[in-house]
């Protein structure tokens, strides 16, 4: 029973957070994305995953400004949602979209490099089929 409140506190912390940190008018703060939030079974402690887009220098800046705003956040989370005790919120960096960007863009390469060597060995595109290769005829096959 427990678990599932926290569950659904939590993603009701997550929705909450998503428009307090969009609200935020510190110039620090960059484009911050809340992936998920985890609240203890106790409601106690509230962690905030975020995912910051940008080079390095400003997601260490954006964090740092999350860590200073953390007692306005919390402040806001208490009004918006009705809780005996207010968790205390804890940002923690998540790098999964920039992990999952990163793995797209190794992909399209990947493609892009492949299509080459292709056309590089004279095979027509409009013979290859979706996955880029040649159809092959298998023996006994009748067309």
């Amino acid at each position: 029973m427990a678990r599932q409140r926290a569950e659904r506190v939590s993603d009701a912390v997550r929705e909450v957070a998503a428009e307090i940190l969009h609200g935020l008018k510190d110039p620090r703060i960059g484009f911050v994305t809340v992936v998920r939030a985890e609240v203890s079974t106790d409601l106690r402690h509230a962690k905030i995953f975020v995912s910051v887009f940008g080079p390095d220098a400003e997601r260490e800046a954006t964090m740092a400004a999350l860590e200073r705003a953390k007692g306005h956040v919390r402040t806001e989370l208490g009004r918006r949602i009705r809780l005996y005790h207010t968790p205390e919120v804890h940002f923690i960096a998540d790098s999964s979209i920039a992990h999952g960007d990163r793995i797209a863009r190794l992909l399209g390469e990947l493609a892009a490099a492949r299509n080459a060597a292709q056309r590089a060995a004279g095979v027509d595109a409009d013979l290859a089929g979706a996955d880029g290769q040649l159809p092959v005829d298998t023996p006994g096959e009748g067309r």
